[in-house]
């Protein structure tokens, strides 16, 4: 009788601590203590991302497989583990995780034919996170995420197609108002800086908006379907 009581006891509160528990994974001190095992940290961005006013961490990971240490055609050892994302908000003295995915790009050190790899960076501006890749003089491509109901989600992409100094394109999608803007040079003597532009607006097809946790691979994400 004793020990059928004491049982009962244990399975009332078991649910109590097992919401201890599970709020601890959830908050933390430090944002490295949410960088899963077989993962490192890689790079670490600061901003508000949710209006609180408080510096909330985004940081980039990197898979850690030895697997993936390969030589590439140039007979040099590199490292082709994907990378992935964390974002977390700041709570008081810790942070709690916001959204994550833990491979959704590709390595810094994918190999890139006759062009060299595009450059990641991320940035937080105006409580938004961007997600920039930087093509030197080929241009650039954005996506710019906002966290809304419980999500970051895709709100807009931007690019922009360069020979050097010259654009010779550019492309705007708004998924919020469902719109896209291009403007194409028509100058062909540019020279930097005296592009004449056309611009076309359209209307886009979307159901939902795009998860940054759902997107598989950045790199075939592909934009221009819209």
């Amino acid at each position: 009788m004793k020990v059928e009581n004491e049982m009962n006891r244990i399975l009332k509160i078991f649910p109590f601590y097992l919401l201890i528990i599970l709020g601890c994974k959830a908050h933390s001190s430090e944002p490295s203590d949410f960088i899963p095992k077989g993962y490192t940290g890689f790079e670490k961005y600061i901003g508000d991302l949710n209006q609180d006013g408080q510096e909330d961490c985004v940081m980039l990971i990197k898979k850690t497989d030895k697997a993936n240490i390969v030589t590439n055609r140039f007979n040099n050892k590199v490292d082709r583990n994907r990378r992935g994302i964390i974002v977390l908000f700041k709570n008081g003295k810790g942070y709690r995780l916001a959204d994550k995915n833990y491979d959704c790009f590709s390595s810094e050190n994918e190999d890139g034919g006759i062009y060299f790899q595009p450059e990641l960076r991320i940035e937080i501006k105006n409580e938004k996170l961007y997600v920039h890749y930087e093509h030197g003089r080929y241009g650039y491509w954005k996506y710019t995420f906002r966290f809304q109901n419980s999500n970051f989600k895709l709100i807009g992409f931007d690019s922009s197609s360069n020979y050097g100094p010259i654009t010779n394109k550019e492309t705007s999608i708004n998924f919020l108002i469902k719109k896209k803007l291009i403007k194409e040079n028509i100058n062909e003597n540019a020279e930097g800086g005296d592009e004449i532009f056309t611009e076309t607006w359209s209307d886009i097809e979307i159901g939902n908006l795009i998860k940054l946790s759902e997107i598989k691979d950045f790199d075939k994400l592909e934009m221009y379907d819209y």
